[in-house]
């Protein structure tokens, strides 16, 4: 599992790109803990594939998701990505990946 820390400023995006499994029946899931309410996350639109390109059966497919910290800041979270098969909630996650964010709070300013 790995873990990444990063600090973000408040409205500031964070795209964080996983490798996906889709044809073997996983997705991505995420747990946001800490201060929850200082960031939000979303999965971004697929960018649409190269012209002339076919993908490969069962070759893996990158997934972006937008962290992004919501105004005024001041807090920490950790976000907690889970590959998982929804089919089998008993069964252990593929791969894990944690994110832990920082937002300074704005402070008064010009």
């Amino acid at each position: 599992m790995e873990v990444r820390s990063i600090v973000l400023g408040p409205d500031e995006p964070y795209e964080l790109r996983l490798a996906g499994r889709g044809a073997r029946g996983y997705v991505w899931t995420w747990q946001v803990t800490g201060d929850a309410d200082v960031v939000t996350v979303a999965q971004a639109p697929a960018p649409p594939p190269a012209p002339g390109a076919v993908p490969l059966p069962g070759a893996p497919v990158e997934r972006t998701y937008v962290v992004r910290a919501r105004p005024p800041g001041g807090g920490r979270a950790r976000i907690r990505f889970a590959q998982v098969r929804p089919p089998y909630p008993d069964e252990a996650p593929y791969d894990e990946f944690v994110l832990d964010v920082e937002v300074p709070a704005v402070t008064g300013g010009a």
